[in-house]
């Protein structure tokens, strides 16, 4: 268990951390004042400290056979060759068209009433007495009486809607053993002093590449989508870095 001594010393180290983090920020932010926000350089997905190569359970590897004397090659879809991509490095183009929608509607309501009454018409007639002992008159038919009520009510809405057309273009970044692509691919738009940022990631089979070379992201598994910006107009909408530190350390 954490002394209190250790905890505030970890709560300080982490501030201090912030705020290098924060100054180092606002030094490249004051660098850039009056200029655009510059690309990202085009790199090697590959050759990225955060890459891993995608580790997947596969299937008992089938013998590939081949017809003797045969044009036909087994996946094709045309008689000439597939321009699908289906190499590492090839590239192919991802259809990103998300319209969801969710609404959700609860309602609750719970109500409870309890009575009981309690009566002593006769003790060996004592309880003719009972004015002695008790301040005020005495109804031995009403000597007891006890009432509650409960009333509970709740309700909730939950009303939901995403809408993104987009086109992006990803590269083959890894063959599985059985036949599965690894798709990475990155787009940077700049308008004016803001940098519109799509990624996509993910691993899809060569069936479902369409004959023009594109796919639809409802068919990629563990698609990771990333649609963002960065520049004046993020940067306005975001809190500043003191208000997100007390946030974060506040409880109330």
């Amino acid at each position: 268990m954490l002394t209190p001594i250790t905890r505030v010393s970890r709560v300080l180290a982490a501030i201090g951390m912030l705020s290098t983090v924060s100054a180092c920020n606002t030094y490249q932010r004051l660098t850039q004042i009056g200029s655009t926000p510059q690309l990202t350089e085009i790199k090697n997905p590959q050759q990225d400290p955060n890459y891993r190569p995608v580790t997947l359970p596969m299937p008992k590897a089938e013998p590939d056979i081949r017809q003797a004397n045969s044009l036909w090659r087994p996946g094709a879809r045309a008689f000439f060759k597939d321009q699908r991509a289906a190499q590492t490095g090839d590239i192919l183009t991802v259809v990103i068209d998300i319209n969801d929608k969710a609404a959700l509607t609860n309602s609750t309501n719970r109500s409870r009433t309890n009575k009981e009454s309690s009566a002593l018409n006769g003790l060996l007639g004592f309880e003719s007495n009972l004015n002695k002992i008790l301040p005020n008159q005495v109804d031995n038919t009403k000597l007891l009486g006890i009432d509650g009520a409960t009333n509970n009510a709740g309700a909730g809405k939950i009303d939901r809607g995403e809408e993104i057309a987009l086109k992006v273009a990803a590269i083959v970044t890894q063959i599985l053993p059985n036949g599965n692509l690894v798709i990475h691919g990155k787009q940077e738009v700049r308008v004016n002093y803001e940098i519109r940022e799509l990624q996509i990631a993910g691993i899809v089979r060569r069936e479902d590449i369409a004959s023009t070379n594109t796919i639809s992201y409802e068919k990629i598994a563990e698609a990771r989508i990333a649609y963002g910006g960065r520049g004046l107009i993020t940067d306005v909408q975001q809190p500043r870095y003191g208000n997100q530190v007390i946030d974060v350390l506040f409880p109330f």
